[in-house]
């Protein structure tokens, strides 16, 4: 037997079929349960959160396995095979436990290193041993991922990665004073969406900010951020995405405005 996962996530798909695939708690569990009663699986685990959609499987036949995971997402998902196979990608074996240790790290997370994810797949055990569907595979891998990711939070300070320069910047904002003083009622704009745009609206949520407009040229991207931003329990920040045409507007409301993007000429004149 081999280990093998399917999914879909924020790297793969939009957010108009993340959102259409997403999967409530009675769907995850039919879904465990479907997988387990396949011919190809004996052990199965879904790890279903806001940016992410990955059923794992203890499978003797890979393509087999690919096939019947594949149609089992679609299934339970709503959304058609022939539309979701575009989106979906596959890990076999080592690059599948690999992939779990990225994702249980934050690495593969649209904010690098979030820490929500771990309580995540902790979830997706308990949810699994529950249906007695996590055997000696699954309940070692789960667990070696957890220990894994809270290791690279602990020992690394993977989730303090490209702060640096937006804290610095909100100290020199606040001359000298409190940054959460200084940020209370701020409304600020970021630009871009990838993963500097992600820390940078980490960091201005936990530093206090009111308002987080997010500007992206894929407004896809913009909306799923702002989503994300807006989820963390652990802020009040209203985040919201707009397009770039909408930038010289924002810029008339915003307090402070931070550019990350790909682009290779002059983003703000």
């Amino acid at each position: 037997m081999s280990l093998l996962v399917v999914g879909l996530s924020h790297r793969s798909a939009p957010v108009s079929v993340l959102e259409r695939a997403a999967l409530t708690a009675d769907a995850q569990v039919k879904l465990v349960q479907d997988t387990v009663a396949a011919e190809p699986a004996t052990e199965a685990a879904v790890l279903a959160t806001c940016n992410r959609i990955e059923l794992y499987a203890d499978v003797d036949k890979f393509h087999a396995g690919v096939a019947e995971l594949s149609t089992l997402l679609a299934l339970h998902s709503g959304v058609g095979l022939d539309e979701l196979t575009p989106y979906l990608y596959v890990h076999y074996e080592d690059r599948a436990v690999h992939h779990l240790f990225s994702v249980a790290c934050g690495l593969d997370s649209m904010v690098v290193g979030e820490g929500q994810i771990l309580a995540q797949i902790k979830d997706s055990l308990a949810r699994a041993q529950e249906l007695h569907s996590a055997g000696r595979l699954m309940n070692d891998l789960f667990q070696q991922g957890l220990r894994v990711g809270k290791r690279a939070h602990s020992e690394t300070g993977i989730d303090r990665a490209g702060q640096s320069l937006v804290t610095f910047g909100l100290e020199q904002l606040a001359a000298g004073g409190d940054v959460q003083t200084w940020a209370r009622g701020k409304k600020a704009l970021v630009i871009g969406a990838g993963s500097m745009s992600s820390l940078a609206a980490a960091t201005l949520a936990r530093a206090g900010v009111t308002e987080i407009v997010v500007a992206n040229r894929t407004h896809d991207r913009a909306e799923r951020l702002a989503q994300i931003v807006t989820e963390n329990d652990e802020t009040d920040v209203v985040a919201r995405a707009v397009t770039m045409d909408a930038v010289p507007r924002e810029l008339t409301r915003a307090d402070v405005v931070i550019s990350c993007t790909g682009a290779t000429g002059l983003v703000l004149t």
